[in-house]
């Protein structure tokens, strides 16, 4: 009888340790932090005009355009690399926007080169408006143009409309009438009823509110563009909108198509690796309802219809790339894919912005 009682104990705590862990696995994909994705620390070694030189790492060998922040709210931006050696990385300078840099500062790359709003970063006009959501009202900066066709840039986790600022100026370039959304769970919108994120699967209902707003105020088509699960909210509301008539063509940046194997990466991300990973990926399960696997026939592109510009990185660590590849090759009569090498997640303009802002400039332009 003690054997069965200790053995029951036994099972008991097991139990609860791999509920814990499976909790705090999942703790980041179900509650994503509004947060710029981050690198380690840098140390800037000296500056001259125009110039920065910074500690050797793969944060300062990044290609492309970058900005840099440190303690106290400091901002600046950096482009290409000009010289390195064996210690240390010097790149232009483009600007510094907050705060001042000197010698021995320590200075983390972010994506986010820009700060603020249309105007602030870009000097374009914009106003707020807001989308009527089932849960409330939506806030969103919408942009005018002169097209019938309007885009809607939907924003991924651990991020805000900040992140849809570097393409508004292609966008205005082509005159077309742009909506950044937000959705359930973001700073200034209503909060999901269980306070989780859910994948896109009630999330998605919110992008089909700001579907609904443009068409309300005369857009004729709709394209859809999304980042990350913002990608993900964007298939959904494609393939399950009473609207989706209205939808004329996707942009995906970096999309999570294959959620349990992205889920899994994020438990990683945070620490959580192996058997702890997989229990991370079931604990959100768990926790929000949302069975991952469901949303196999999204993303195989059961429903596509429209024309869908996929932009993925094969280095993405979160997104697997041979997924975007299966989608490609299964629908090659819709499905363009682009992809970025090195790039990472959902930073894929920063790592080529020029290039980036050309692919959605000549794929656009036939669309409109």
């Amino acid at each position: 009888m003690r054997w069965g009682t200790a053995a029951v104990v036994a099972a008991a705590a097991v139990g609860a340790a791999v509920l814990v862990v499976g909790r705090r696995a999942s703790e980041r994909m179900v509650r994503p932090a509004t947060a710029v994705q981050e690198s380690g620390p840098v140390v800037v070694r000296s500056l001259a005009p125009g110039r920065v030189t910074f500690s050797r790492g793969p944060e300062s060998l990044r290609p492309g355009r970058w900005a840099v922040e440190w303690a106290d709210g400091g901002h600046a931006v950096v482009e290409e690399v000009l010289h390195r050696d064996e210690q240390s990385v010097t790149r232009r300078l483009v600007r510094a926007d907050l705060g001042t840099l000197t010698p021995g500062t320590e200075v983390r790359f972010t994506p986010r080169v820009h700060l603020g709003d249309p105007t602030e970063a870009l000097g374009l006009a914009f106003t707020d408006t807001t989308a009527d959501g089932e849960l409330g009202a939506l806030p969103a900066w919408r942009l005018d143009g002169r097209r019938g066709t309007w885009v809607i840039l939907v924003h991924g986790p651990e991020s805000d409309r900040g992140q849809t600022l570097p393409v508004l100026p292609v966008l205005d370039r082509l005159r077309l009438p742009v909506l950044a959304v937000t959705y359930r769970g973001d700073q200034g919108a209503p909060a999901s009823p269980d306070g989780l994120s859910h994948f896109g699967e009630t999330e998605w209902r919110d992008i089909e509110s700001a579907v609904r707003l443009a068409l309300d105020n005369g857009a004729g088509k709709v394209i859809l563009y999304g980042w990350s699960l913002g990608a993900t909210m964007v298939l959904q509301t494609a393939a399950r909108s009473a609207w989706s008539y209205a939808i004329r063509g996707l942009i995906l940046d970096s999309p999570v198509l294959d959620l349990p194997a992205s889920a899994r990466r994020d438990a990683a991300r945070a620490g959580f690796r192996g058997v702890a990973a997989e229990l991370g990926a079931l604990a959100a399960e768990g926790r929000t309802g949302v069975d991952l696997a469901d949303f196999s026939r999204i993303a195989e592109g059961t429903d596509l219809r429209v024309p869908t510009l996929l932009l993925h990185s094969p280095a993405d660590p979160i997104a697997p790339f041979r997924t975007a590849e299966k989608l490609a090759a299964a629908h090659p009569d819709v499905v363009s894919l682009r992809a970025f090498p090195g790039a990472g997640h959902a930073t894929l303009w920063n790592a080529s912005p020029d290039h980036y802002t050309e692919l959605l400039r000549r794929w656009l332009t036939p669309l409109l």
